[in-house]
């Protein structure tokens, strides 16, 4: 049986950390950040971990 194609929009989107766990970016970051306040921007400050059925299917999208 083949290997199995890596997702390329996932792979661009998240990654494998080295423990195994799946991080990706949050949502609302875009653009317009004047308009949000501080409050807002600490709540999707930084990076967030996928887990339960989100965290299997994003790994199967990443072929591991």
């Amino acid at each position: 049986m083949p290997k199995m194609k890596t997702h390329s929009g996932a792979s661009k989107r998240m990654k494998v950390t080295g423990r195994g766990k799946i991080r990706h970016r949050k949502a609302w970051r875009g653009h317009n950040r004047h308009k949000k306040s501080g409050r807002r921007w600490r709540r999707v400050d930084g990076d967030n971990t996928l887990t339960g059925k989100d965290a299997r299917n994003a790994r199967r999208m990443l072929g591991r």
